[in-house]
């Protein structure tokens, strides 16, 4: 079982339930859903989309993550902004909507993403203490530097990792490795933080110590391999590792 921990400086007891975690010499970040809330472009865009925004949002990100697992497995790999497009093409066709100067203002929304409130303060606080900090994400080298600049995170990262070094998406563990990778590190010294439960499942059956940011409540999945944690959000996260040294 994960053990959730819903305060943002949790109280001892709790942090005494969780699994040791000392060691940890590098924090990595998925993107999308973790640092950068997807839900925002839609959001952004209510003037156009009115009731339906949310409901196109939500089919979106569903087909975006299905293509990426459908084309890695057929080996049909295109990289992530042309995923994000053809997705969203299905989205808008299901509800009806064809309106090509949308298409084009949705994408562009998407490269302006805003991180969820508690990201800024909690990544200094780690830098602070002196964890390193990565992303690791299927998005393009541009889109993530794109998002990263928007949020205003520039300089907080010491690496920002794109599956397209890989060539194929996650959760193939070739593009967890490309943490190892970069960092010299073993997979047992890198904490991967991630809020879509496939993810977390599959880093850690890859060899990470994983924290699942359940951020929206999701139950476990069926899939080899559970997380070492459960968070709400990713201001536990300074606490947690305060804890593991202290």
């Amino acid at each position: 079982m994960t053990t959730a921990i819903n305060q943002v400086t949790p109280p001892a007891s709790t942090l005494a339930a969780m699994p040791a975690l000392s060691g940890i010499e590098v924090c990595v970040f998925d993107a999308y859903g973790t640092l950068f809330d997807v839900s925002s472009v839609a959001r952004g865009a209510q003037d156009a989309l009115g009731d339906q925004w949310q409901s196109l949002s939500d089919l979106w990100r569903t087909k975006q993550l299905q293509y990426t697992w459908l084309r890695g497995l057929a080996g049909h790999h295109a990289d992530f902004w042309q995923v994000t497009a053809e997705a969203l093409d299905f989205a808008m066709a299901t509800h009806g909507i064809d309106d090509g100067a949308l298409r084009d203002r949705l994408m562009q929304l998407y490269l302006k993403l805003a991180a969820y409130p508690e990201v800024p303060d909690t990544l200094q606080r780690l830098k602070a203490d002196g964890m390193q900090l990565a992303i690791l994400s299927n998005g393009t080298p541009a889109m993530l530097s794109s998002a990263v600049h928007n949020a205003g995170l520039d300089g907080a990262f010491d690496a920002v990792l794109s599956v397209e070094e890989a060539g194929v998406f996650k959760p193939h563990p070739s593009v967890y490795q490309l943490a190892v990778d970069r960092f010299g590190v073993p997979a047992e010294k890198i904490c991967f933080l991630s809020s879509n439960g496939w993810d977390a499942f599959s880093a850690k059956a890859f060899g990470f110590h994983v924290l699942w940011c359940n951020r929206f409540g999701q139950v476990q999945e069926r899939i080899p391999s559970v997380p070492d944690g459960e968070i709400v959000e990713l201001s536990a996260l300074p606490a947690i590792f305060g804890h593991a040294k202290a």
